[in-house]
């Protein structure tokens, strides 16, 4: 079945295959009761990593334009949908409805705000949506540390000074509280839904890849005045690719908010650093892999927590892998040994089925 397949679909249905036999193998340990409470509760945010980085890698590589802002959508996400969570919570049954619909607000809501700052951003050449994209995800979790919303019988409050300010009736309750952000969020999310969830943004990123849109958008990254030569719309194809990223992260924003009892708009959370660390799954697994980004998200998730045992070395050994992994995918001798061996093996393979 495989051999009839041409290479792209083929590599696709690699990609599924891997994320569904390993989703089975964790549920058989997990069902069994071979994995550690550690190892369980790093389930979802593992899911929420690699959905993440198969957004970023949209941008950065396969339309070839570098985003350091991707916190700022996820956290548009998060915040967005336990904002509706905590206020349906007890209104709208069941709880997987709420969720779904908590999950398509979130998405929406960051891909807003992606076509807002993609509009007059995409149009430049350069280093502008960098910039622009790491400004806008500070920007963003500030003004939800400033932000105090109750809501009484006679509806919604807001204030920018401080809970007090509020000024609501005894039966109010405060939804969002500034930097302590918003608690009693339901926590909807499982493993179940963080799988199904990334087998969706497979589905979109490697149906788009594939197709007219996602040629027009690779042929942007490979050469841009080519591409505009022949008639393709940059700024369109841009917008349609950076959006698509940000509400995905969006999505990723949903199931990690519904994972926490309290989320709070902290620089661990949602600053510069996390944007970073998304960079870094997405140049680790390789610019314009899919399937390397999920596996270097799932390893480099783990890793720390793995290491926790030795103590003060486990950052140390963390940054050596880094290098290691970094020189493996990037470093000219590394690339020139790997082509160099895979090129025997598939020599190897061929004389095989020749025999």
């Amino acid at each position: 079945m495989l051999k009839n397949m041409n290479k792209t679909t083929k590599n696709n249905m690699i990609t599924y295959l891997m994320v569904i036999v390993v989703y089975a193998v964790i549920q058989v340990l997990v069902t069994s009761g071979s994995l550690s409470s550690l190892f369980t509760g790093l389930l979802v945010p593992i899911c929420t990593y690699i959905i993440l980085a198969i957004s970023l890698n949209l941008v950065v590589g396969f339309l070839g334009e570098l985003s350091l802002g991707h916190a700022g959508f996820m956290c548009i996400g998060a915040f967005t949908s336990a904002f509706f969570s905590k206020c349906m919570k007890g209104v709208v049954e069941p709880d997987l409805l709420r969720f779904m619909i908590a999950l398509l607000i979130g998405a929406v809501c960051a891909g807003i705000f992606g076509i807002l700052i993609g509009i007059p951003v995409l149009r430049l050449n350069g280093d502008y949506l960098a910039i622009v994209t790491l400004a806008f995800g500070e920007i963003i979790k500030n003004v939800i540390n400033v932000f105090y919303i109750g809501k009484d019988s006679k509806g919604f409050h807001f204030s920018m000074k401080d809970s007090v300010s509020l000024n609501m009736e005894p039966d109010g309750k405060i939804l969002l509280n500034g930097p302590q952000g918003i608690s009693g969020t339901p926590k909807d999310s499982t493993f179940t839904i963080g799988f199904i969830l990334i087998l969706i943004t497979l589905v979109i990123v490697l149906n788009l890849i594939s197709s007219r849109t996602g040629r027009a958008i690779m042929a942007i990254r490979d050469d841009r005045i080519a591409a505009e030569s022949v008639g393709i719309n940059i700024t369109k194809y841009k917008l349609i690719a950076f959006s698509l990223s940000a509400a995905i992260a969006g999505m990723a924003g949903v199931l990690y908010s519904h994972n926490l009892s309290s989320l709070m708009a902290t620089p661990q959370n949602f600053g510069y650093n996390m944007s970073i660390m998304i960079l870094v799954f997405v140049v680790l697994g390789g610019i314009g892999s899919v399937r390397g980004s999920i596996i270097a998200a799932a390893i480099l998730t783990l890793l720390p927590e793995l290491l926790r045992g030795l103590s003060n070395y486990r950052m140390l050994i963390y940054a050596i892998v880094l290098i290691v992994m970094m020189l493996f995918n990037w470093a000219p001798k590394a690339i020139e040994w790997r082509e160099k061996h895979l090129a025997k093996f598939k020599q190897k393979k061929a004389v095989k089925e020749e025999a």
